[in-house]
This record gives structure tokens, sequence and C-alpha cells, in this order.
């Protein structure tokens, strides 16, 4: 089984307001997200929530999703990973691999995340986007990486391994992972550019 975590539990401080509702050709970024991890070649699909989850939770209304409220969303993204994992761990102990996505890359697509998945049953594994001289999400890392995921602790993301491992990361091209949202600033230009 592939699981996807979609990363949305922070509270855009940046912003000023929840960029998982940021209205982008028709859907909210995380709408989009979300329509692109079930759509993708993978098994289940959890979103996690924290911060204005009751302005955001009514925006989700596929039902092949499972949404988990991540009271813990103050502690930084690695919260949000542990629950997402375990959560997935629990619907299906024999996990492969999980799949971590952001609600603010609007460019990423299925054919990205297959690509992720189609890697990673090449022996490879951790799978990460490239772009920007750089290595980042979305990333699969198979079971390997799991307890390591598992421990992770306050802001650190899944780019702590990414680093960690760098000679073990197989990596797929995402020239516009480059584009994510975390400023109006970017957003208007995000709105400008499509």
């Amino acid at each position: 089984m592939i699981g996807v975590v979609i990363l949305a539990a922070g509270s855009s401080s940046r912003l000023g307001k929840p960029k998982q509702n940021l209205v982008f050709q028709g859907n909210t970024l995380l709408q989009r997200t979300v329509k692109t991890a079930l759509a993708a070649d993978a098994d289940e699909v959890i979103v996690i929530l924290g911060a204005n989850s009751e302005s955001i939770k009514p925006t989700l209304t596929d039902k092949n999703i499972r949404i988990i409220q991540n009271a813990d969303w103050q502690e930084g993204m690695a919260s949000s990973i542990r629950h997402g994992l375990s959560t997935l761990l629990k619907i299906n102990p024999q996990l492969r691999s999980v799949i971590l996505m952001l609600c603010d890359q609007p460019f990423a697509d299925i054919s990205i995340i297959n690509q992720l998945i189609k890697a990673a049953s090449t022996e490879k594994t951790i799978v990460a986007s490239a772009y920007n001289g750089t290595i980042g999400p979305p990333a699969l890392f198979t079971k390997l990486y799991f307890d390591e995921l598992l421990n992770l602790q306050g802001n650190e993301g899944a780019k702590k391994l990414l680093l960690k491992y760098g000679n073990d990361v197989y990596k797929v091209p995402f020239p516009l992972g480059t584009i994510d949202i975390d400023t109006i600033g970017d957003f208007e230009r995000l709105e400008i550019g499509s």
C-alpha cells in the first residue's frame, strides 16, 4: 500500500489568512492537492489539518479522504508527519511507502506523484522532487525510513532525511516546484502568471 499525507495544518502566519482556502483556477489550493493525490496511483489519502480547521474542513467534501485533526500543529511540521504516518500504519500495517505533499505547491500534479511512485518501484528508497538546485516535496519515503519520520520533532520536516540520505535520493525533475505560496505577493504572482 502507498499512502499520501497532505500537510495542511499550518497557520499561514506570513500570509495572514489560511492559504489552504486560497482559490486558484476554480479550486482552493488544498482542494487541488487533494484532487491530485486521489487521481494518482496511491491507495490512501490523509489530510492533516490544524490551525483554522473550522474554516478549512468544510471545503473538503470528497469522501475518499481521511481528515485528521492535529491538536499539536503548533509544534511544527514534524507533528503532522507523525500523525499522518501513524494513521496510515493503523489503516494498513503493511504500508510500503508514504508520499508527503504540501498544499501550497499549486503545480504538484498527477504526473509528478506518479513519477515518484514509479521510481520507488525500481528499488529506490527515497524519491524527491528536484527544483531550483534543491530537493523537497512532494517526496516519497519507503518503510525503511518510517521510524525516522515518526521520530521527527518540532519544525523538522522530512527535508532533514532528504539531506541525511542525499546519496540514496532519486530525483524527479519538477521545475515548477519552486512556486509555493507563503505570502500574498506569492499568490498575486501566481494569479498573474496563470
